[in-house]
């Protein structure tokens, strides 16, 4: 009955995953090449039917409605502060936004009394068998499961170890993102102030629980960089380079980079696998068909953990009808969010002056700004969500 899964990846497609696999009577461990949970991050949010129903069924929207940001309002100034540009807090925020860290924690403990979690481990090869697979770990002892599901993200190891190199499916989109934590030495209220030089976006947000602490945001053009993805020394070196001599508040944002506990730091990528699935392994969210930002990554990986668990479920454990059924499902629907992030570098940090003159300009009309938005809803919400009823059994857990 291929009831015996893992899932790599412990932030949000493998804890949502591991809560539809456990209602529907399966038996899922999550690996987590991390110590603990993922604290912090930035926004996330939901926008559209399709993500607001997938939230629903799983009864968490009383929960994050809870720890909501409230949307995060963007404001774009110039050199010497004056308001260029205004985003409503609903241009970026859905109608519900909450931050990574909250959101996958809320999702782990939903999960947690039908799954097992490993962290601080990672698998480091892949034997399938005539009954499953064989998974050799990085530091726990060889086990075998039926399935296994990647649910790591962009670069994924599980997407490495059974379809290939990942140059084969990730593409850098010309840019690159960090953020991280800092003092709130600006005053900052709600929402984020950002400033624009061609081919540079530089931000800073308050946070959204404690007001004394606040968030960088950094956008910048470049060609794809050769560097360490495990060394955030080498990554700060990058980022002070990239936005050396510029004005507003940068020096001063740039000042609390190298004394910064905690560093996200990314190319701005899009990943394309022609198949999801190879044998007893599936890809989910961004394994699968992920964009780094502004694809409505977040929503599509909540929502691709539902219908592969309910296929799987539809299917009696069969894995080749259940992933075929789960991909003939998704895959234009996760295309057609994940478009979003090929504009996403373009929008931050045009090329030139005149790009971000016209984007000032055409986003200050309520039409068009009204516009983007009715459009971010439509594209979230381009397919219909089957039932898959649950494990009698399971339904209270």
């Amino acid at each position: 009955m291929n009831r015996n899964i893992l899932i790599s990846g412990a932030s949000i497609a493998g804890p949502a995953l591991a809560y539809w696999l456990g209602r529907h009577g399966f038996r899922p461990t999550v690996v987590e090449v991390a110590p603990a949970l993922r604290k912090g991050g930035q926004a996330v949010d939901f926008r559209g039917e399709t993500h607001l129903t997938v939230v629903e069924r799983m009864g968490l929207i009383p929960e994050l409605r809870l720890i909501q940001t409230g949307g995060s309002p963007v404001r774009f100034v110039n050199e010497l502060g004056r308001t260029l540009l205004h985003l409503p807090a609903e241009f970026a925020g859905g109608e519900i936004e909450v931050l990574r860290g909250d959101l996958a924690r809320v999702l782990y403990e939903h999960s947690l009394p039908h799954t097992e979690y490993i962290f601080g481990d990672s698998i480091t090869s892949l034997t399938e068998t005539s009954s499953g697979v064989r998974v050799d770990f990085q530091r726990g002892a060889p086990r075998d499961f039926d399935l296994v599901i990647g649910a790591d993200g962009l670069h994924s190891n599980v997407r490495r170890l059974a379809f290939g190199p990942e140059e084969r499916y990730v593409s850098h989109l010309g840019y690159y993102a960090a953020t991280w934590p800092l003092p709130n030495d600006l005053g900052l209220g709600k929402g984020s102030i950002g400033y624009n030089v061609p081919g540079r976006f530089a931000s800073v947000g308050a946070d959204h629980r404690d007001p004394a602490q606040a968030g960088a945001f950094f956008v910048f053009a470049a060609p794809e960089l050769s560097y360490d993805r495990h060394d955030p020394e080498q990554q700060k070196r990058l980022i002070d380079k990239a936005f050396s001599g510029l004005g507003w508040e940068v020096p001063r944002l740039l000042s609390t980079l190298h004394q910064a506990p905690d560093l996200y730091f990314d190319s701005i990528s899009r990943v394309d696998v022609d198949t999801w699935s190879t044998g007893r392994v599936c890809l989910v969210g961004d394994a699968a068909c992920g964009a780094t930002i502004g694809g409505m990554g977040t929503g599509t990986a909540v929502v691709a953990a539902y219908v592969l668990a309910g296929e799987l479920a539809r299917a009696q454990g069969d894995h080749r009808m259940a992933f075929t059924r789960y991909e003939n499902r998704l895959r234009k629907y996760a295309r057609g969010c994940q478009a979003g992030g090929d504009r996403t570098g373009k929008f931050l940090a045009p090329g030139t002056a005149a790009g971000i003159r016209f984007r000032n300009t055409v986003l200050s009309r309520p039409l068009f700004l009204n516009g983007m938005l009715r459009l971010g809803e439509k594209v979230s919400t381009t397919v219909t969500l089957p039932e898959y009823p649950a494990d009698p059994s399971r339904v209270s857990g």
